[in-house]
């Protein structure tokens, strides 16, 4: 996930200041990623020394306030218009079955049931998130946990495939 960029989309709005900008951020994201303070002023200090934003001044309150430049505009919209790499065997767990099975562990399947078990627990926050989403009618927050839904079915199957091959 890149803060960069989301501190980039969330001043595309409008200015802000940095504790307004980590409170947004976790609106958006529906309190699933917090965001240390920290890190979003070091994130707004690299932003402003390569002039993707500047600080027209700073508020009634004093806080500095920070705007998106053109040039931050078009570092969003290529970031937005790049697809998206992924590196499956990154993974951990994929990583840590590979390791399992390196080392001949002979929990392999005490290992497998209970990230199987971490899994189904994810479904069940994500299935009751998604409640909450249909009736605050957050379509793209929505849209994002079915998304999540899909990858976990398809781990678990996977999942079911290995402890069926034993």
């Amino acid at each position: 996930m890149s803060v960069k960029h989301s501190l980039l989309a969330l001043l595309y709005e409008k200015p802000r200041h940095g504790y307004e900008l980590k409170t947004e951020f976790e609106e958006l994201v529906q309190g699933m990623w917090p965001l240390n303070a920290g890190q979003v002023y070091t994130t707004l200090d690299r932003l402003e020394r390569d002039l993707l934003v500047e600080s027209p001044g700073h508020d009634k309150k004093d806080r500095k306030l920070y705007t998106i430049t053109q040039v931050g505009k078009e570092e969003l919209w290529d970031w937005l218009e790049k697809p998206v790499g992924r590196s499956l065997f990154k993974d951990e767990f994929y990583f840590k079955f590979l390791c399992a099975s390196h080392v001949s562990f002979e929990n392999k399947l005490s290992m497998i049931r209970n990230q199987k078990e971490t899994m189904l627990k994810d479904i069940l926050h994500l299935t009751q998130l998604r409640k909450q989403m249909t009736l605050s009618d957050n379509k793209t927050m929505k849209m994002l946990i079915e998304g999540a839904l899909l990858h976990l079915e398809a781990d678990i199957k996977w999942l079911d495939m290995i402890v069926e091959s034993n």
